[in-house]
């Protein structure tokens, strides 16, 4: 099955049956790769490579030529099925909607990593593989390394308001993220208030009516859920006036 969609500003790539969508001028670095190995094993071999944590490693690496700074995954499954450690997909993968749903929300305004680049890889007459490259955002962490390692005062309060502002954007933007949880908000230091979040994992966001009431009250929930739960686990610790400041932020901030 080849893959049909065109997006402006992206190239299709297709080499020794992997078939993906690539910002243009990084095309050709990406059919240099796949002339021999996958995106993931490239990035994972390289000495200057950093790995994160993920549900497989996750490895942030400068790509040859226009590409620049990425973190390049390995796509598994999530949900009910994420302790199989599967990672098949049915095609075209959740690579695809990653890009669309990252094309969108940052045309709305939503702060979230540009899709570089995604491939999909044959599993089969069916099934599919797939990794994706996302820009690398400088100096950032997530929200869960925040709430863990800033202490109470100013610092911390701006980016509970950041990550409460963001639950705002998401909500113009129509946005539901049903896994809106501290590790896929990851803070800079470079917003208005002094911190900035951006939103991760955005393949799963599936989008209402803009300015939905119920869509920004289900994505703080979301969220505050997670908070409770790292809490209770004795990984972060987070008060009361910790979460007032988020939830003012999500109900009366502006994005």
């Amino acid at each position: 099955m080849g893959l049909s969609v065109a997006m402006p500003g992206y190239a299709k790539v297709s080499v020794n049956g992997a078939r993906g969508l690539v910002v243009e001028g990084c095309r050709p670095t990406l059919e240099t790769i796949l002339a021999s190995e996958t995106l993931y094993s490239y990035a994972a071999r390289q000495p200057d490579a950093r790995q994160l944590a993920g549900r497989a490693p996750v490895y942030t690496v400068s790509l040859p030529g226009e590409c620049g700074d990425v973190v390049v995954r390995h796509a598994m499954r999530g949900g009910v099925l994420a302790r199989s450690g599967t990672d098949l997909f049915l095609p075209p993968t959740r690579g695809l909607r990653e890009l669309i749903n990252s094309l969108r929300l940052r045309l709305s305004g939503v702060p979230t990593p540009e899709v570089v680049a995604f491939v999909t890889y044959r599993a089969g007459p069916l099934l599919r593989r797939s990794d994706v490259a996302t820009r690398e955002i400088k100096e950032g962490h997530d929200l869960s390394v925040v709430l863990a390692e800033v202490a109470s005062g100013e610092q911390r309060d701006a980016c509970l308001r950041a990550a409460g502002r963001l639950v705002v954007s998401l909500a113009r933007a129509g946005a539901h993220h049903p896994d809106l949880n501290l590790r896929n908000i990851l803070v800079t230091w470079d917003g208005a208030d002094g911190a900035r979040a951006h939103v991760l994992d955005v393949d799963r966001i599936r989008f209402h009516v803009p300015d939905d009431p119920i869509v920004q009250q289900a994505n703080l929930a979301r969220l505050e859920r997670s908070i409770r739960k790292w809490r209770d686990a004795g990984r972060i610790a987070v008060s009361d006036a910790d979460m007032d400041v988020l939830r003012a932020a999500a109900v009366h901030e502006k994005a």
